[in-house]
């Protein structure tokens, strides 16, 4: 991937007076980093991100410090400080916790791996899942991108954008980092994305990659948007359209009206947090 590829790719650069460059910066360094390049040297990081090496190494050793990187036998690799960035978001929306438990029985009754995404541009963005040990095309875990008109949970999250917001969504590049796909007519996704809007859910069979088919759910938040996808994901050999559909949609449907429901109450919660005022410690006196 070239520089200027890379460049596409990341955090876009803001007009506003106020815009931090060397925050977006540090933020390209760690965009830079993924499962195909785990370790980079500091040519690597500045070839990646299209900045001068001094910067790039100026940065690398600014988030050495911060503990989000480390380096090691003259390269860099990320920390797992990096995790806590994304799991404050989610942590913030209460997802995980209130869907972990219907995840988990969901993925009991249907022997599949559960996931849960959010949209992010033009791609999802994974927060949730419970998976089983079987063997896929695509590895998956929190964080991992795919575009989103190639998959059940974005077609699911597309299909609830209004229309002028679901050209400038789909117009973005993907930043998931994969080979490039051929190009949908986008009448016949839009065509797709209605009926999904209309009947409440999605399949993708074998449109992401082969052998991997699921079928996606919406999830809303309390005031009925749409703010996450649930699905069920199966290996196209062994579980048909037909099972898919007609055995694991069913649960997949239930689950995610549960978590919905869950969901809403959490967030109209009568909750507030206040500072406490310092203790004035109690002195004694002996008279």
């Amino acid at each position: 991937m070239t520089p200027v590829d890379q460049g596409e790719i990341m955090a876009g650069r803001g007009s506003d007076p106020d815009f931090v460059e060397a925050l977006a910066r540090g933020l390209d360094i760690l965009s830079c980093f993924g499962e195909r390049r785990p370790r980079m040297t500091l040519t690597e990081v500045a070839a990646a991100t299209g900045l001068a090496r001094p910067t790039a190494r100026r940065l690398l050793l600014t988030l050495r410090e911060l503990g989000y990187v480390r380096a090691d036998d003259g390269a860099f690799a990320l920390t797992p400080q990096v995790l806590r960035l994304g799991m404050s978001y989610v942590g913030a929306l209460g997802l995980w916790d209130i869907a972990r438990p219907h995840l988990e029985g969901l993925v009991a009754q249907t022997g599949e791996s559960s996931s849960m995404s959010q949209l992010d541009g033009s791609d999802i963005v994974y927060v949730a899942r419970v998976s089983v040990p079987k063997i896929i095309t695509l590895r998956v875990e929190i964080g991992t991108r795919f575009p989103a008109a190639r998959t059940s949970q974005g077609k699911v999250l597309l299909a609830a954008l209004p229309p002028d917001t679901l050209h400038e969504t789909l117009s973005r590049p993907s930043r998931a980092g994969l080979p490039p796909f051929l190009p949908r007519d986008p009448a016949e996704l839009e065509e797709e994305l209605l009926t999904v809007r209309a009947r409440g859910w999605a399949l993708a069979d074998e449109e992401l990659a082969p052998g991997i088919r699921s079928v996606a759910a919406p999830v809303r938040d309390g005031t009925g948007q749409v703010r996450a996808a649930m699905n069920v994901t199966v290996h196209a050999a062994e579980t048909s359209v037909d099972v898919l559909v007609g055995e694991h949609l069913p649960r997949l449907l239930r689950t995610a009206g549960d978590v919905s429901a869950e969901w809403a109450l959490w967030q109209s919660r009568p909750h507030t947090e206040v500072r406490a005022d310092p203790v004035t410690p109690i002195r004694s006196s002996r008279q």
